[in-house]
């Protein structure tokens, strides 16, 4: 059974046990395939923080857009980020933000791998 931290040594907590789960049901050579796309496709909640910074200043609903989230995105566009109330919130919950996102993508890739 292969490990997640062996190929993905980045991921940690709830991000980690997810993938984990996925990687459970693969065998070595697709979680190796698993593995490289989901490193090519995942974002970072790092980034995600800087970026909802950024959006709180200049852009706002930039982070939303990074997250493939059009819809919301355009809303923080033309309401300022809800008066920087819901960019403030996006701020403490980007991990979420960002976990949301990436298990979406880790659950397509799955997908497709099968």
């Amino acid at each position: 059974m292969p490990q997640a931290m062996t190929y993905l040594p980045s991921l940690e907590g709830q991000e980690l046990m997810f993938v984990q789960a996925i990687f459970d049901q693969l065998t070595e050579e697709e979680a190796r395939r698993f593995a490289m796309s989901y490193q090519q496709r995942r974002r970072d909640p790092g980034l995600i923080l800087i970026l909802t910074i950024v959006a709180m200043v200049f852009l706002p609903g930039l982070h939303r857009f990074f997250l493939d989230k059009v819809g919301s995105g355009v809303v923080h566009l033309f309401t300022c980020g809800w008066c920087w109330i819901g960019t403030i919130m996006d701020l403490v919950n980007h991990k979420n933000l960002t976990f949301e996102y990436n298990a979406k993508i880790a659950s397509e890739i799955s997908a497709m791998l099968r």
